[in-house]
């Protein structure tokens, strides 16, 4: 099926089940789920129902799409995203963007769990992307007929709102909660980094790594659609003292960040509009 054809369905099921209005959409990275419990949640839709939608296949991605109110706002929530080291294309991992954003969102906030490449940052700090480096080695705009969703050639000079990132550093002061701001770079993964590969980070002078949020961030640039984004930082990655990972403990450390970004995600859904 042709791509726009199989968009428009997706969209329309969507709609026919209840999923009208959404102002705001919202990614929730790994580890980071317990933002749904704050909704007045209306539908829950699997991915697995959704005509043309991927699938999660990552365990710790539930893989719904949650639709409700939070801070006065109807929201829809992908609960569980793509990822390129599951097997998907570009066009796949972004799929549920463009799907909100047919469905009419006015704005996108992401979350993802990173690795913390600046070493005055700590695990479980939190850090508002300000700009990105794209080490995935492909667009999401770089296919036959990208055009027809909008300008290929998407100007990148403001890939994260400035007036999001504002409100969000003004929210983040007045609940004592310390947000970073700094430069993500998004690689294809699903390995983690050689110490090598974090002195090649160090250089290019990025703060946080991971393996999610630049191409849905990209598309959402093509599509006109400001957008913010916050790492989790849940391991430190000092080449010169690098320490086994355990996913488990980035999951572990996810969570118990997350009530501050819970708190920022919250405050600027009630802001925006």
């Amino acid at each position: 099926m042709k791509k726009q054809a199989a968009l428009k369905e997706t969209i329309e099921y969507l709609k026919a089940n209840g999923i009208t209005a959404p102002e705001i959409g919202i990614v929730l990275g790994t580890g980071l789920g317990k933002l749904v419990d704050e909704i007045q949640i209306e539908k829950e839709i699997p991915y697995a129902d959704i005509p043309n939608f991927p699938q999660a296949t990552v365990e710790f991605h539930s893989g719904k799409i949650i639709y409700g109110t939070l801070s006065g706002k109807k929201v829809i929530v992908m609960s569980g995203r793509f990822h390129v080291y599951e097997g998907y294309n570009l066009w796949e991992v972004t799929y549920g963007i463009r799907a909100m954003h047919g469905l009419g969102i006015q704005h996108l906030l992401i979350s993802n769990a990173a690795g913390a490449i600046n070493l005055s940052y700590k695990k479980g700090d939190l850090m508002l992307i300000e700009d990105h480096i794209n080490l995935q080695g492909s667009s999401p705009l770089a296919f036959k007929g990208a055009n027809q969703f909008g300008n290929i050639f998407a100007d990148m000079l403001e890939p994260y709102s400035k007036k999001i990132n504002a409100l969000m550093k003004a929210i983040a002061i007045q609940n004592d909660i310390q947000l970073h701001e700094g430069v993500y770079a998004s690689v294809v993964g699903p390995q983690l980094e050689t110490r090598a590969e974090y002195r090649m980070l160090q250089i290019l002078e990025t703060d946080a790594v991971g393996m999610s949020t630049v191409p849905e961030v990209i598309v959402a640039k093509q599509l006109g659609l400001p957008c913010a984004a916050i790492s989790v930082l849940t391991d430190e990655c000092d080449p010169k003292n690098l320490q086994p990972v355990d996913i488990a403990e980035i999951i572990t450390v996810a969570g118990e960040a997350e009530p501050k970004m819970i708190t920022l995600f919250k405050e600027i859904i009630r802001l925006l509009d």
